[in-house]
């Protein structure tokens, strides 16, 4: 019997979740809760009005990557992801940098 598995490369990928809101204090209480989302993959940034998280995130693709990061909101109701962003850095870093792309800053 002969098999024709193909391997792909799992790698890592970086991305930015921004939220639609600010997490309320009570969201913040359960974000602490959650194993999910503090396991070194994603990490919070908030400012006076927003809220992301910086990912990264292994999987064969970019967008298997996302919607595994994206999965994980199912275990945090109320909060939602309103764009993902792929900065200059992370269009390098993922390989995707092209001509068209601004270098990132030094």
């Amino acid at each position: 019997m002969i098999s024709s598995r193909t391997t792909v490369a799992v790698r890592e990928w970086d991305f930015i979740l921004h939220l639609q809101a600010p997490l309320t204090p009570e969201q913040s209480d359960t974000l602490d809760g959650l194993d999910s989302f503090n396991d070194g993959r994603m990490s919070l940034v908030e400012g006076p009005d927003s809220a992301e998280f910086w990912c990264s995130f292994d999987a064969e693709t970019l967008t298997g990557a996302i919607a595994s990061a994206l999965d994980l909101f199912q275990d945090f109701p109320g909060v939602l992801v309103r764009s993902v962003e792929l900065g200059p850095r992370a269009l390098e870093y993922n390989g995707m940098a092209t001509p068209a792309v601004v270098p990132a800053p030094q």
